[in-house]
């Protein structure tokens, strides 16, 4: 059987990525600054939750979300009245579930920026008026800009690379939430080898130059840091 057309696979591919390394740079951000300034024993732990995903199989975050999206999720009973039944099999959960996925990937670099700030430059601009507020959109933000564009780099390039969370969560329906790693499985089990290696390549050298990428503008910045 002819396989659907690539394009709409690679919509969906690409606008997952660029969606979650949007919504994720504005999510992680708040919790980086708190993990890398905040204090207490506490934070270590919702650190270690953050970085959860490194470690556990995509197949169980795919499948606890699967859970929690599914109709008989107490998460989704306030959506009821809506007309909404489930998240499952939808871009919309395609998105919660690559959250979680790529969570760390945003989290790590920012929270290794913070952490690298020092007291100084936040000091100084207290001592000239600024607020919390301020400072962190004039000072930190800006001596930052590494780790925002490491994980916006690392975010895209990972979420690109999704396999098991969105097979879960999205079952690969063509138009919809079909991405370009499940056309991949897809064409293996239908033995088009082909046509899988094509894209498998593609990926791969996507892959190369996102790394290259996140190596020359960390070695950019690196040079430009005072």
């Amino acid at each position: 059987m002819e396989p659907s057309p690539l394009g709409p696979v690679i919509a969906v591919t690409l606008e997952l990525a660029l969606t979650t390394t949007v919504l994720l740079l504005l999510l992680a951000t708040p919790l980086a600054w708190w993990l890398a300034r905040g204090r207490g024993w506490g934070k270590e732990i919702v650190g270690a939750l953050a970085a959860l995903p490194l470690v556990l199989p995509p197949t169980v975050i795919g499948f606890y979300v699967l859970v929690a999206l599914g109709p008989a999720s107490p998460l989704m009973a306030p959506l009821h009245m809506f007309g909404v039944r489930t998240l499952a099999f939808t871009f919309t959960g395609l998105v919660i579930g690559s959250l979680f996925y790529s969570l760390p990937f945003a989290v790590q670099p920012l929270r290794t920026a913070f952490e690298g700030l020092g007291e100084r430059p936040l000091e100084l601009a207290a001592t000239m008026g600024a607020g919390p507020f301020d400072r962190f959109l004039t000072v930190a933000a800006p001596l930052a800009r590494r780790g925002f564009l490491s994980a916006a780099i690392l975010v895209f390039a990972h979420t690109v690379g999704e396999f098991g969370v969105v097979l879960m969560i999205g079952g690969a329906m063509p138009g919809r939430t079909e991405v370009l790693s499940t056309r991949i499985y897809a064409l293996v089990e239908s033995l088009q080898f082909g046509a899988a290696h094509r894209i498998a390549a593609g990926l791969v050298g996507f892959a190369f130059l996102a790394l290259l990428a996140l190596l020359l503008v960390e070695r950019r910045i690196g040079r430009l840091a005072p």
